[in-house]
């Protein structure tokens, strides 16, 4: 039987380390200088493994995982997540109530575009709307337009991805609140995971409902966001937005 301590579970994920996928992986999620992973350290392990190593270790205590949370590697900070997701899953509402907490805390540390979407909806989000208020955060959807609005690139993505868990239960009114807010947003990431939200308004909820936010905001939107958007329109309308003749 394994023992579940941190030291551990680092030294299992490591037996899946691989010296050239971490170099892939450095120049995937861009860690070089100016760029948006800036400093992050990869050891080479694929999500697979990640995962297995989670599941492996999920029974480890809270102030532990937060510990492999704010770990220098990628790859344990994911894992620390992963744990973070299965926890919140399977937890009563003192646990659950915990976890957000922690997770909003610890922000800093959830600084790629996997780590957010990999853990936000499952967490942020599923609190936001399973929870629409409690003793100390009053009103959890707010925390979702403070983050929108926040300085920080990937406190603004954990917004928009959080919304997801909405749309899954075929609600769309915070993720167009929230991507109107971001719709002048500079960074390409976040025109990225913006289009992809509206998009999946579209599929899950309502194409009626997308196109009106569409016919509203098309013309002056990024075209990035757009183009995730209406990426699953015939041609024919795809055409006609990119074209500005709708």
């Amino acid at each position: 039987m394994h023992s579940l301590t941190l030291k551990n579970l680092k030294t299992e994920l490591k037996k899946f380390a691989s010296p050239q996928k971490a170099e892939i992986l450095a120049r995937f999620f861009k860690i070089g200088k100016g760029e948006y992973g800036e400093g992050d350290i990869f050891i080479g392990v694929v999500v697979p493994d990640i995962r297995k190593t989670a599941k492996k270790y999920n029974a480890i205590g809270l102030r532990e995982t937060e510990k492999l949370l704010h770990s220098k590697i990628h790859e344990e900070r994911l894992c620390a997540l992963l744990i973070l997701v299965e926890k919140f899953r399977n937890g009563g509402e003192k646990t659950k109530e915990q976890i957000y907490k922690l997770y909003l805390k610890n922000t800093k540390y959830i600084n790629n575009w996997d780590l957010v979407d990999l853990s936000s909806h499952h967490i942020v989000g599923e609190f936001s709307s399973d929870k629409p208020t409690d003793k100390l955060i009053k009103k959890p959807k707010s925390v979702l337009y403070k983050l929108a609005k926040s300085k920080n690139l990937w406190e603004r993505r954990i917004a928009t991805l959080a919304t997801f868990n909405f749309i899954n239960k075929g609600q769309h009114k915070e993720t167009l609140k929230i991507a109107e807010i971001l719709l002048k947003d500079k960074h390409d990431l976040i025109h990225k995971a913006v289009g992809w939200m509206l998009r999946e308004t579209g599929k899950r909820c309502s194409r009626e409902i997308l196109e009106d936010f569409l016919k509203k905001h098309y013309k002056q939107m990024p075209r990035t966001i757009l183009r995730y958007a209406i990426e699953k329109f015939p041609e024919k309308k795809r055409k006609s937005y990119l074209g500005g003749k709708i």
